[in-house]
Protein backbone atom coordinates (compact mmCIF):
# COMPACT_ATOMS: atom_id res chain seq x y z
CA UNK A 1 0.00 0.00 0.00
CA UNK A 2 1.17 3.46 -1.39
CA UNK A 3 1.85 5.79 2.17
CA UNK A 4 1.05 9.83 1.85
CA UNK A 5 4.07 11.52 2.44
CA UNK A 6 3.57 14.48 4.97
CA UNK A 7 5.62 17.42 5.87
CA UNK A 8 4.79 19.83 8.60
CA UNK A 9 6.06 23.57 7.57
CA UNK A 10 6.84 25.43 10.86
CA UNK A 11 8.85 28.77 11.59
CA UNK A 12 7.84 32.03 13.89
CA UNK A 13 5.46 34.29 12.32
CA UNK A 14 6.58 36.10 9.57
CA UNK A 15 9.25 34.11 8.94
CA UNK A 16 8.34 32.79 5.15
CA UNK A 17 6.14 29.71 6.11
CA UNK A 18 3.97 30.76 3.06
CA UNK A 19 6.39 31.51 0.38
CA UNK A 20 7.84 28.33 1.06
CA UNK A 21 4.28 26.19 0.72
CA UNK A 22 3.45 28.70 -2.96
CA UNK A 23 7.02 27.42 -3.98
CA UNK A 24 6.77 24.06 -2.99
CA UNK A 25 3.28 23.74 -4.71
CA UNK A 26 4.53 24.98 -7.83
CA UNK A 27 7.02 22.28 -8.32
CA UNK A 28 4.82 19.67 -6.98
CA UNK A 29 2.45 20.51 -9.28
CA UNK A 30 5.85 20.55 -12.35
CA UNK A 31 6.54 17.45 -11.01
CA UNK A 32 2.95 16.35 -11.38
CA UNK A 33 2.27 14.73 -8.02
CA UNK A 34 -0.49 15.22 -6.02
CA UNK A 35 -0.78 16.69 -3.39
CA UNK A 36 -3.14 18.08 -0.27
CA UNK A 37 -2.81 21.26 2.15
CA UNK A 38 -4.04 21.41 5.98
CA UNK A 39 -3.61 25.45 6.85
CA UNK A 40 -4.01 26.41 10.34
CA UNK A 41 -4.75 29.68 11.10
CA UNK A 42 -4.93 31.53 14.58
CA UNK A 43 -7.68 34.19 13.88
CA UNK A 44 -11.27 33.20 12.16
CA UNK A 45 -10.42 34.02 8.62
CA UNK A 46 -7.90 32.94 6.05
CA UNK A 47 -6.01 34.89 3.75
CA UNK A 48 -3.32 32.26 2.38
CA UNK A 49 -6.32 29.97 1.07
CA UNK A 50 -6.44 32.06 -1.73
CA UNK A 51 -3.18 30.91 -3.02
CA UNK A 52 -3.91 27.18 -3.40
CA UNK A 53 -5.59 26.41 -6.58
CA UNK A 54 -9.15 24.40 -7.04
CA UNK A 55 -7.30 21.05 -8.14
CA UNK A 56 -5.61 20.91 -4.87
CA UNK A 57 -7.42 19.43 -1.84
CA UNK A 58 -7.57 22.05 1.48
CA UNK A 59 -8.83 21.79 4.81
CA UNK A 60 -8.30 25.04 7.14
CA UNK A 61 -8.36 25.01 11.08
CA UNK A 62 -9.41 28.21 12.34
CA UNK A 63 -9.37 30.21 15.81
CA UNK A 64 -6.49 28.12 17.79
CA UNK A 65 -3.26 26.30 17.32
CA UNK A 66 -3.23 22.54 16.32
CA UNK A 67 -0.61 21.62 19.00
CA UNK A 68 -3.17 22.64 22.04
CA UNK A 69 -6.61 24.01 21.20
CA UNK A 70 -7.94 22.51 17.94
CA UNK A 71 -6.01 19.41 18.01
CA UNK A 72 -9.26 17.33 18.03
CA UNK A 73 -10.50 18.46 14.62
CA UNK A 74 -7.13 17.60 13.15
CA UNK A 75 -8.05 13.56 12.82
CA UNK A 76 -11.11 14.46 10.51
CA UNK A 77 -9.84 16.99 8.49
CA UNK A 78 -6.63 14.21 7.98
CA UNK A 79 -8.96 11.56 7.20
CA UNK A 80 -11.02 13.52 4.76
CA UNK A 81 -8.04 14.54 2.78
CA UNK A 82 -7.07 11.08 2.72
CA UNK A 83 -9.96 10.06 0.60
CA UNK A 84 -8.03 11.38 -2.50
CA UNK A 85 -5.35 9.68 -4.22
CA UNK A 86 -2.49 11.54 -2.83
CA UNK A 87 1.41 11.83 -2.88
CA UNK A 88 1.65 14.26 -0.01
CA UNK A 89 -0.07 16.38 2.68
CA UNK A 90 2.28 19.49 3.61
CA UNK A 91 0.67 20.97 7.00
CA UNK A 92 1.07 24.81 7.92
CA UNK A 93 0.75 25.56 11.20
CA UNK A 94 0.49 28.98 12.80
CA UNK A 95 3.65 30.73 13.94
CA UNK A 96 3.02 30.17 17.35
CA UNK A 97 2.72 26.29 16.90
CA UNK A 98 5.31 23.68 18.76
CA UNK A 99 5.99 21.59 15.98
CA UNK A 100 6.58 18.40 17.95
CA UNK A 101 3.01 19.42 19.53
CA UNK A 102 1.57 19.37 15.83
CA UNK A 103 3.70 15.76 15.26
CA UNK A 104 2.16 14.80 18.49
CA UNK A 105 -1.38 15.55 16.98
CA UNK A 106 -0.90 13.53 13.62
CA UNK A 107 0.51 10.31 15.71
CA UNK A 108 -2.30 8.47 15.49
CA UNK A 109 -2.54 4.81 14.97
CA UNK A 110 -5.74 5.61 12.57
CA UNK A 111 -3.16 6.79 9.90
CA UNK A 112 0.06 4.41 10.69
CA UNK A 113 -0.60 2.57 7.38
CA UNK A 114 -1.43 5.37 4.99
CA UNK A 115 1.37 7.99 6.32
CA UNK A 116 4.76 8.58 5.79
CA UNK A 117 6.08 10.86 7.97
CA UNK A 118 8.87 12.55 6.91
CA UNK A 119 9.86 15.46 9.23
CA UNK A 120 9.33 19.44 10.46
CA UNK A 121 10.61 21.62 8.31
CA UNK A 122 11.22 25.08 10.11
CA UNK A 123 11.76 28.23 8.17
CA UNK A 124 14.00 30.98 10.82
CA UNK A 125 13.84 34.58 9.79
CA UNK A 126 17.43 35.75 10.25
CA UNK A 127 16.40 39.03 11.09
CA UNK A 128 14.29 37.66 13.91
CA UNK A 129 16.76 35.36 15.13
CA UNK A 130 19.06 38.16 15.29
CA UNK A 131 16.90 40.45 17.19
CA UNK A 132 15.54 37.60 19.48
CA UNK A 133 16.50 39.57 22.98
CA UNK A 134 13.54 42.38 21.78
CA UNK A 135 10.60 39.24 22.26
CA UNK A 136 9.08 38.45 25.59
CA UNK A 137 10.79 34.77 27.74
CA UNK A 138 8.36 32.64 26.12
CA UNK A 139 8.36 33.73 22.67
CA UNK A 140 12.08 33.00 22.74
CA UNK A 141 11.57 29.70 24.19
CA UNK A 142 8.91 29.11 21.42
CA UNK A 143 11.49 30.24 18.41
CA UNK A 144 14.26 27.97 20.43
CA UNK A 145 12.12 25.08 20.16
CA UNK A 146 10.94 25.54 17.04
CA UNK A 147 14.45 25.43 16.12
CA UNK A 148 16.19 22.45 17.98
CA UNK A 149 13.01 20.28 17.10
CA UNK A 150 13.35 20.29 13.26
CA UNK A 151 14.90 17.81 10.58
CA UNK A 152 15.57 20.49 8.01
CA UNK A 153 15.88 24.22 8.80
CA UNK A 154 15.79 26.80 6.35
CA UNK A 155 17.59 30.38 7.29
CA UNK A 156 15.34 32.77 5.13
CA UNK A 157 15.89 36.36 4.17
CA UNK A 158 19.82 35.70 3.59
CA UNK A 159 19.73 39.19 0.80
CA UNK A 160 18.54 41.04 4.21
CA UNK A 161 21.74 40.18 6.55
CA UNK A 162 25.23 40.17 5.60
CA UNK A 163 27.29 37.00 4.61
CA UNK A 164 28.90 37.35 8.25
CA UNK A 165 25.74 37.75 10.31
CA UNK A 166 24.21 34.19 7.98
CA UNK A 167 27.60 32.88 9.04
CA UNK A 168 27.25 33.51 12.32
CA UNK A 169 23.64 32.45 12.47
CA UNK A 170 23.97 29.36 11.13
CA UNK A 171 27.15 28.37 13.10
CA UNK A 172 24.90 29.05 16.26
CA UNK A 173 21.62 26.62 14.38
CA UNK A 174 24.30 24.21 14.44
CA UNK A 175 24.90 24.17 18.24
CA UNK A 176 21.08 23.78 18.78
CA UNK A 177 20.39 20.85 16.31
CA UNK A 178 23.48 19.34 15.00
CA UNK A 179 21.45 16.85 13.38
CA UNK A 180 19.03 19.12 10.95
CA UNK A 181 19.83 19.68 7.70
CA UNK A 182 20.39 24.10 7.78
CA UNK A 183 19.98 25.85 4.25
CA UNK A 184 20.76 29.48 3.50
CA UNK A 185 18.10 30.57 1.91
CA UNK A 186 16.18 34.08 0.19
CA UNK A 187 12.03 33.81 -0.21
CA UNK A 188 12.16 30.35 0.93
CA UNK A 189 13.56 28.94 -2.45
CA UNK A 190 14.17 25.17 -1.45
CA UNK A 191 14.43 22.13 -3.36
CA UNK A 192 11.78 19.75 -3.81
CA UNK A 193 13.99 16.70 -3.86
CA UNK A 194 15.84 17.67 -0.75
CA UNK A 195 12.69 17.96 0.97
CA UNK A 196 11.67 14.34 -0.68
CA UNK A 197 15.09 12.87 0.72
CA UNK A 198 13.82 13.79 4.36
CA UNK A 199 14.46 11.29 7.02
CA UNK A 200 12.12 12.41 10.40
CA UNK A 201 14.87 12.29 13.32
CA UNK A 202 14.12 11.03 17.15
CA UNK A 203 12.47 13.98 19.11
CA UNK A 204 13.78 14.93 22.40
CA UNK A 205 11.92 16.06 25.43
CA UNK A 206 10.09 19.19 24.71
CA UNK A 207 8.93 22.42 26.72
CA UNK A 208 5.07 22.30 26.51
CA UNK A 209 3.63 25.89 25.13
CA UNK A 210 -0.14 27.23 25.42
CA UNK A 211 -1.48 29.74 23.36
CA UNK A 212 -3.95 31.21 25.59
CA UNK A 213 -2.13 30.48 29.31
CA UNK A 214 1.89 31.17 28.68
CA UNK A 215 2.28 32.92 25.28
CA UNK A 216 0.27 36.34 25.27
CA UNK A 217 -0.47 36.38 21.19
CA UNK A 218 -3.51 37.20 20.11
CA UNK A 219 -5.16 36.96 16.20
CA UNK A 220 -7.53 40.40 15.90
CA UNK A 221 -9.31 40.38 12.47
CA UNK A 222 -11.26 43.33 11.25
CA UNK A 223 -13.56 43.55 7.79
CA UNK A 224 -13.35 47.03 5.89
CA UNK A 225 -16.47 48.09 4.81
CA UNK A 226 -14.74 50.86 2.98
CA UNK A 227 -11.74 51.95 0.96
CA UNK A 228 -9.45 54.15 3.46
CA UNK A 229 -6.69 56.52 2.47
CA UNK A 230 -3.34 55.42 2.03
CA UNK A 231 -1.75 58.01 3.98
CA UNK A 232 -3.75 57.26 6.83
CA UNK A 233 -2.69 54.00 6.83
CA UNK A 234 0.88 54.25 6.59
CA UNK A 235 0.79 56.72 9.53
CA UNK A 236 -0.79 53.90 11.45
CA UNK A 237 1.46 51.37 10.83
CA UNK A 238 4.56 54.27 11.98
CA UNK A 239 2.88 53.99 15.52
CA UNK A 240 1.82 49.97 15.83
CA UNK A 241 3.23 48.90 19.14
CA UNK A 242 6.97 46.91 18.84
CA UNK A 243 4.66 43.40 19.65
CA UNK A 244 2.51 44.14 16.28
CA UNK A 245 4.37 40.42 14.52
CA UNK A 246 2.72 39.76 11.83
CA UNK A 247 -0.22 41.15 9.73
CA UNK A 248 -1.79 40.26 6.52
CA UNK A 249 -4.62 40.61 4.53
CA UNK A 250 -6.82 43.20 1.78
CA UNK A 251 -7.32 46.37 1.53
CA UNK A 252 -9.00 48.81 -0.77
CA UNK A 253 -7.09 52.17 -0.89
CA UNK A 254 -9.47 55.02 -2.60
CA UNK A 255 -8.55 55.86 -5.92
CA UNK A 256 -7.28 52.40 -6.33
CA UNK A 257 -9.95 50.17 -8.11
CA UNK A 258 -8.78 47.00 -7.40
CA UNK A 259 -7.63 46.13 -3.39
CA UNK A 260 -3.93 45.61 -2.13
CA UNK A 261 -2.28 42.85 -0.70
CA UNK A 262 -0.71 43.73 2.06
CA UNK A 263 1.59 41.72 4.72
CA UNK A 264 4.13 43.17 7.25
CA UNK A 265 6.11 41.42 9.07
CA UNK A 266 9.18 42.34 11.56
CA UNK A 267 8.08 46.31 11.29
CA UNK A 268 8.52 46.16 7.04
CA UNK A 269 5.25 46.26 5.02
CA UNK A 270 4.42 45.26 1.27
CA UNK A 271 1.84 45.70 -0.49
CA UNK A 272 0.91 44.05 -4.01
CA UNK A 273 -2.30 45.45 -5.72
CA UNK A 274 -4.69 42.62 -6.57
CA UNK A 275 -6.41 42.63 -10.29
CA UNK A 276 -9.84 41.51 -9.13
CA UNK A 277 -12.15 41.98 -5.97
CA UNK A 278 -11.07 40.45 -2.66
CA UNK A 279 -12.33 40.04 0.69
CA UNK A 280 -11.64 43.43 2.60
CA UNK A 281 -10.02 41.44 5.97
CA UNK A 282 -7.14 42.48 7.83
CA UNK A 283 -5.28 39.76 10.13
CA UNK A 284 -3.62 41.17 13.01
CA UNK A 285 -1.28 39.40 15.13
CA UNK A 286 0.61 39.61 18.05
CA UNK A 287 1.69 39.92 22.05
CA UNK A 288 -0.58 41.73 24.57
CA UNK A 289 -2.69 43.69 22.14
CA UNK A 290 -5.16 45.97 22.78
CA UNK A 291 -7.96 44.36 20.33
CA UNK A 292 -10.53 47.76 21.26
CA UNK A 293 -8.10 49.86 20.46
CA UNK A 294 -6.76 48.58 17.17
CA UNK A 295 -10.06 47.91 15.70
CA UNK A 296 -11.51 50.94 16.93
CA UNK A 297 -8.06 53.00 14.69
CA UNK A 298 -8.94 50.58 11.60
CA UNK A 299 -12.75 51.89 11.78
CA UNK A 300 -11.42 55.51 12.21
CA UNK A 301 -9.73 55.35 8.68
CA UNK A 302 -13.43 54.22 7.57
CA UNK A 303 -14.81 57.55 8.23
Amino acid sequence: MKKVEIYILGGFLGSGKTTLLRNILEQEKAAERKIAVLLNEMGSISIDSGMIQDDVPLKELFDGCICCTIQDKLESQLQELLLNDLDAIYIETTGAAHPVEVLDGILSPLFAESLEYKGIITVVDMLRWRDRESLSPQLKQLLMEQIRHADYILLNKQDLVSEMEAAKIAFSMAGINPGATTVLTSHSAVSLADLKALKMKKKAKHAKTEIGQHLNLKAIVHHFSNAINMEDFDSWLKNLPDTVYRMKGYISFKNSQYPYLFQYSYGMPFFMQESMKMPLNLVVIGENLEPEVIIEQLKDMEQ
